[in-house]
């Protein structure tokens, strides 16, 4: 995948809530589709971007996507160097100790292990295992409670060096969320499989904004709550989820 490269501005000092009148930046990963990715143009692209833009126009927002990477995305969301986060957060509440979120734009998933085909657990008891994580996520942190004990828990800068490493047999299982795991699924043709029974880890997914930031917070969540009423929201669903879930019957 081609990487993006795009220049932060660093702010001097934590500002107030961004001036409405004023560009927007939005923090994105642009490392895992199908909520985020460069696409073979080099472009931002996917559910987020298509949703943040349509978010910035219903609330006449000037805006602007900068990667950053995963592991520091809050930290640099604090420091000012963007205004917002669109990048397959899940609300948890460890996150909201840190941040505050919008309205939840994508309904909670389950999460799942994904494995090589033809490769068997017992997950009433995973021992002895290699299980692979994408570091500062909400994964890591229940792989770590919930996993350790007599396995070995791989932390991976990114979602696709952790696939990866799972493709080449350097770990036995990899945990993640099912949409983008999903897209591995069926493009490894059947190489690799989600195996076992879903997990529910954190809440929905939302924007990720500095607690002060309430006129944002506000404005952000009118037009969210618009475009789900007029369907745009379901209709990029359908786009990139293909069989939802949806916020309308």
């Amino acid at each position: 995948m081609k990487k993006l490269i795009l220049s932060l501005t660093l702010a001097a000092s934590v500002v107030a809530s961004p001036a409405l009148s004023q560009t927007v930046r939005i923090g994105t990963e642009g490392a895992y589709a199908p909520y985020n990715y460069v696409n073979d143009n080099g472009e931002l692209a996917g559910y987020e971007i298509d949703l943040g833009n349509a978010m910035c126009a219903e609330a006449k927002l000037t805006c602007e996507f900068v990667t950053n990477e995963w592991d520091s995305i809050i930290p640099n969301l604090i420091a000012g160097n963007y205004d917002m986060i669109m990048a397959g957060m899940s609300i948890t509440e460890d996150r909201k100790k840190t941040i505050a979120f919008s309205d939840e734009y994508y309904p909670a998933e389950p999460s799942r292990f994904m494995a090589t085909a033809g490769a068997k657990f017992d997950f009433t008891a995973l021992k002895g295992l290699k299980i692979g994580v994408q570091g500062a996520t909400m994964h890591a942190a229940y792989a770590e409670e919930n996993l350790a004990a007599g396995n070995t828990i791989l932390s991976f800068e990114t979602f696709d060096q952790a696939v990866a490493d799972l493709a080449a047999g350097n770990i036995d299982l990899f945990l993640a969320d099912g949409d983008p795991l999903n897209n591995v699924a069926e493009a490894s043709k059947g190489a690799m499989v989600a195996v076992g029974e879903g997990i529910r880890i954190g809440d929905g997914m939302a924007v990720g904004l500095r607690q002060k930031d309430t006129d944002l917070a506000a404005t952000l969540n009118k037009a969210l709550t618009s475009l789900k009423k007029k369907g745009v929201v379901d209709k990029l669903i359908k786009v990139y989820f293909k069989d939802g879930p949806f916020y309308s019957n």
